[in-house]
């Protein structure tokens, strides 16, 4: 048995697509984790979304031992965490469980806004740091450049930096070997009353609940009786294990080490991430501070193409839900679109991989609603609701003012793209609030309203740099905004689905938009339909679906029937409008897609 002191536990941090995965499968490699057959690329990535698009969705544990250069056995505990802006939650609860980081940066590309937030989140917790300089066997590598902006964007002293590759397995030993001198062992005693960091948990068909954990003091074995101090519940331990990566049971997990257990919980709702467990007869005076626990931003309707997909819709939902607690969705339906689900994600590109899954291991076909973010509505009476979906706004008499979330973004930049940016974060209603250089590359820092940025931003930015900017950001909080309700009505007959929340100053020129947009794609009918965007009973743009008109003066030859033609147009003129009074406007759902597709930036 190793002592406290040769135990690593240690988290790898980076921008995305910067080579963490890659650094893990060898690492796991070099230490004989697995054998060459079951070795593959991206080992830790178990999803095959996460293996087609190359990113980390869920953070992953894997122990290792590893024998140094000074003879002695060592344990290694790494966990892999996402890079992406919307899984940061996953990436801080994974940092809580380790002493230190592997910081890896891709030399061909340097510093990221990526790089920044997850640095800075582990430097907060303070936690040592390994710079390792990835993808060294490119041409376009350049180490002195990617040295001194870590320098000058991180400030991190990097005279220690790592040299390797990920794709060639250069300098992977060195890394090792930095890790065992330069990152502290853990703290804690084994002799003491068991304490005990919940890390993640997920559902597994055969075992239930399973739950990672990061042992603190004391140990827990087999057949302990243990206690969730946030539920007060008990529970007995009917497993204990480690992953090597495959899942490896053990009589007992240690102070300092990570592993899993499981104690025949079915719902994932009792597992409260960042909780502390203690043993059921010897409870702890105080918790564990664990950290803030996720909370969806982006609010979005997903509506079954058939109606006769509700079911499978909920299934599917409940079913991804077991997995992913970051992700709520509750029932709602639309007269346009029928019955569906309100759902909350942390972001859009976690609003995409959950419809992507969704169509996939559920073979469903999706209308998605526009994404909006939760507002905060101060009534007159003294009352603050919190509003998801636009169509259920009160009445504006009852309302005294309208919060919506904010955001700091970073920006980083070559600074021959800096103009375009700042006029993009202008229109976008944002604040500037530091601006500074690291070489030919400018790092800036907006406040701007989440609702602007939820939609198109970073595809914006992508584009307009040649894919080289990066951004990321973290909620502020909520500040008053000057908002009204963008309702659209089809021949008089409000939309709720394509109901939404805009600025005023822009609310004119995005009414004239949707409706040109409706105009084109809903299909004509045998009546004139108006299309019509309003704020409360306002009407600010309109635009007109001309009927089909059938020629009923064919019938009539020769001249001088003047009375009969007028009396056979008047007729039909009363035609069409019985026709516009009861008749049902048909919506196709490229008209939704369409309308999802206007960028709200005029």
């Amino acid at each position: 048995m190793s002592t406290i002191n040769n135990i690593r536990n240690f988290a790898i941090i980076a921008h995305i697509d910067h080579g963490k995965s890659t650094i893990a499968d060898r690492i796991i490699h070099k230490c004989g984790g697995l054998s060459e057959r079951e070795m593959k690329a991206q080992v830790l990535d178990s999803m095959d979304i996460e293996r087609e698009r190359g990113i980390t969705i869920k953070a992953q544990t894997v122990k290792l031992n590893y024998k140094a250069n000074d003879g002695k056995e060592y344990i290694l505990n790494i966990i892999d965490t996402p890079g992406h802006v919307d899984f940061s939650y996953e990436v801080s609860r994974s940092l809580y469980a380790c002493e230190g980081s592997i910081l890896i940066v891709d030399s061909t590309q340097g510093v990221e806004a990526q790089t920044l937030a997850n640095v800075y989140q582990a430097l907060d917790i303070n936690h040592e740091i390994v710079p390792v300089l990835n993808k060294v066997d490119l041409p376009a590598s350049d180490l002195e450049k990617t040295k001194k902006q870590i320098e000058d964007v991180i400030g991190i002293d990097t005279e220690n930096a790592i040299p390797c590759s990920g794709k060639t397995g250069e300098g992977i030993e060195d890394i090792l070997e930095q890790i065992i001198k330069s990152l502290p062992g853990p703290e804690g005693e084994q002799n003491e009353i068991l304490k005990c960091l919940l890390v993640d948990s997920w559902y597994d068909a055969y075992l239930g609940v399973v739950i990672l954990v990061r042992v603190i003091n004391g140990k827990i074995f087999k057949n302990m009786k243990i206690k969730m101090m946030s539920t007060n519940q008990e529970y007995e331990v009917e497993k204990v294990g480690v992953f090597t990566p495959k899942a490896i049971d053990v009589e007992e997990l240690n102070a300092g080490e990570i592993g899993f257990i499981t104690t025949g919980i079915k719902a994932l709702s009792e597992t409260k991430v960042g909780d502390t467990i203690c043993e059921a007869n010897k409870p702890l005076q105080e918790a564990l501070p664990g950290f803030k626990p996720s909370k969806p931003v982006v609010f979005c309707g997903l509506f079954p193409v058939d109606s006769s997909e509700y079911q499978k819709l909920k299934d599917g939902l409940a079913k991804l839900q077991l997995n992913d607690a970051s992700f709520s969705f509750e029932a709602e339906s639309s007269s346009a679109l029928g019955l569906g689900f309100r759902c909350g994600f942390l972001g859009l590109l976690h609003l995409e991989i959950i419809t992507e899954r969704l169509e996939r291991e559920f073979d469903l076909n999706l209308l998605t609603t526009t994404p909006g973010v939760v507002y905060k509505v101060h009534l007159n009476k003294g009352e603050v609701i919190e509003l998801q979906n636009p169509s259920s706004l009160p009445d504006p008499t009852l309302i005294k003012l309208i919060e919506e979330p904010w955001i700091k973004a970073t920006i980083i930049t070559p600074d021959q793209y800096l103009g375009a940016i700042i006029k993009v974060c202008q229109d976008k209603r944002g604040v500037q609030t530091n601006l500074s250089y690291s070489g030919s590359r400018a790092v800036l820092n907006y406040e701007l309203p989440l609702n602007e940025v939820v939609f198109d931003f970073n595809d914006r930015l992508k584009s307009m740099t040649s894919g080289y900017a990066s951004f990321d950001y973290e909620i502020i909080g909520h500040k008053e905004g000057d908002l009204v309700k963008l309702g659209i009505l089809v021949n008089a007959e409000p939309v709720d689905a394509l109901s939404m929340m805009v600025h005023k100053n822009f609310a004119q020129s995005v009414g004239r938009e949707v409706c040109e947009k409706l105009r084109d794609l809903i299909p004509r009918h045998n009546f004139m339909i108006p299309v019509q965007a309003a704020i409360g009973g306002k009407i600010i743009a309109r635009e007109t679906i001309k009927g089909f008109k059938k020629d009923v003066l064919t019938k009539i030859h020769g001249g001088g029937a003047r009375d009969r033609k007028r009396k056979l147009l008047d007729k039909q003129k009363k035609g069409k409008a019985r026709g516009k009074q009861f008749g049902r406007v048909e919506i196709p759902q490229e008209a939704f897609i369409g309308v999802l597709k206007i960028s709200k930036d005029n």
